[in-house]
């Protein structure tokens, strides 16, 4: 479910459908709680069967790319044997897990402004005080991505 882009509909917050799935490259198109729609293209990066998965944002030449220099999400699976927790992995050899942890990563890094005109410096003050938002957003949006996987496994 993870390693094919059209079931991102199914758990991935705000994404209505998928798109133009070719090779390494898909689109999503997510639609925006106004009602807005808005397409962005995504890339695979690196995959290592079903326990990781990279994919990154194409933001150049895009309207993400105002505020995103680069934006990268990673998802990866880790089995938790039988009668142990997440934290007592590394003393695990193996083992058969009848549960996954699942983590997911999104890396955005947000444009840097420079410049001395008022134009340049508001710009810098979005992309200064932007981060904490950026952030809020990013964990609001694992969080749902999170849920919807759960809804998907039945916990």
């Amino acid at each position: 479910m993870l390693g094919d882009p059209h079931h991102l509909p199914r758990w991935w917050p705000r994404v209505s459908r998928v798109e133009a799935v070719e090779g390494d490259a898909f689109t999503e198109v997510l639609k925006g709680s106004s009602g807005k729609i808005v397409r962005a293209d995504f890339r695979l990066v690196a995959s290592e069967g079903p326990r990781r998965i990279v994919w990154s944002q194409e933001v150049e030449d895009t309207p993400f790319a105002r505020v995103l220099k680069s934006a990268e999400t990673e998802i990866t699976l880790t089995a938790i044997p039988v009668g142990h927790t997440a934290g007592e992995l590394a003393d695990v050899p193996g083992g058969d897990g009848r549960e996954t942890q699942v983590t997911i990563e999104l890396r955005q890094e947000l444009q840097g402004f420079r410049g001395e005109s008022v134009l340049s410096l508001r710009m810098a003050g979005i992309s200064r005080f932007g981060s904490p938002l950026v952030r809020r957003a990013a964990a609001s949006t694992i969080d749902e991505a999170l849920d919807g996987l759960e809804r998907i496994v039945g916990r």
